[in-house]
């Protein structure tokens, strides 16, 4: 594809964390962002500042069918470059916590819906013989992190289904990729802290020591430094790296291939 200084991009849980910092960098870049969130006036509270004029904001939510409609209905006459597939995490829970409601709200919240926005944008991506997918999951499909068994499951699921369209969709100029962060200064954090504090009493600057200490480096990750990996991954100069999972973790994976 000829290269193009302003592209178009879709960011799916844009209103905060690392979906919010994904948008920024793009929009920086002078890429145009089709953002997608629950809450389309919580978003553009969040987003002061950046460049309006290259801002979209579908409101809906991502597990329904109508939502990932409205998405596929805006940019199916455009030339769409890449999309960063983001959400949230289900609730932080141990395995005999979980309720049989949890595991199929997770599968809907965290794989299925995931699935479905692709095979509805992947015609289009074939079609343009270039584009660029990057899931954003967890570290917890390489290393599973304490009471995140919802999260690890699901995830590792569209880990698979990542790595197997990335097989299917290679020679048609079409990188998918996983990136898969470790604990960072986000809202996502919040129920991991929260379940810590209830388990084991202790307060939350502890609790916030306690899993920087987790990690080599010794402190959280910034969502803004990941959002400038993630820019470079849904750029053209990253056309020779598909089907990786890449850890965004301070470290924390200690195995051989973290």
């Amino acid at each position: 594809m000829q290269n193009q200084t302003s592209q178009l991009f879709i960011v799916c849980g844009a209103s905060s964390g690392f979906g919010g910092a994904v948008t920024r960098n793009l929009i920086s870049q002078g890429h145009r962002v089709v953002a997608i969130s629950r809450d389309k006036n919580k978003y553009e509270k969040s987003s002061f500042g950046v460049n309006a004029d290259n801002l979209v904001v579908i409101e809906g939510d991502l597990s329904d069918s109508a939502t990932l409609g409205k998405v596929h209905d805006y940019v199916k006459e455009k030339v769409l470059h890449g999309i960063f597939v983001n959400s949230g995490g289900p609730p932080a829970k141990k395995i005999l916590e979980t309720s049989m409601e949890d595991w199929d709200n997770a599968y809907t919240t965290l794989l299925r819906w995931k699935i479905e926005l692709i095979k509805l944008l992947l015609p289009k991506f074939l079609d343009q013989e270039y584009g660029r997918i990057l899931f954003l999951e967890s570290s917890s499909v390489k290393q599973p992190i304490e009471n995140l068994v919802l999260s690890t499951s699901l995830r590792s699921a569209v880990v698979g289904f990542a790595k197997t369209l990335s097989e299917e969709v290679a020679q048609h100029g079409v990188t998918v990729n996983v990136l898969a962060p470790g604990y960072h200064d986000t809202s996502a954090l919040k129920r991991l802290i929260d379940k810590k504090i209830k388990d084991s009493n202790a307060d939350k600057d502890e609790v916030l020591n306690s899993f920087a200490e987790q990690t080599k480096v010794g402190f959280l990750g910034n969502p803004d430094k990941l959002a400038s990996l993630a820019g470079w991954l849904l750029s053209e100069d990253s056309e020779y790296i598909t089907g990786q999972t890449i850890s965004v973790d301070g470290g924390m994976i200690k195995g051989t291939f973290g």
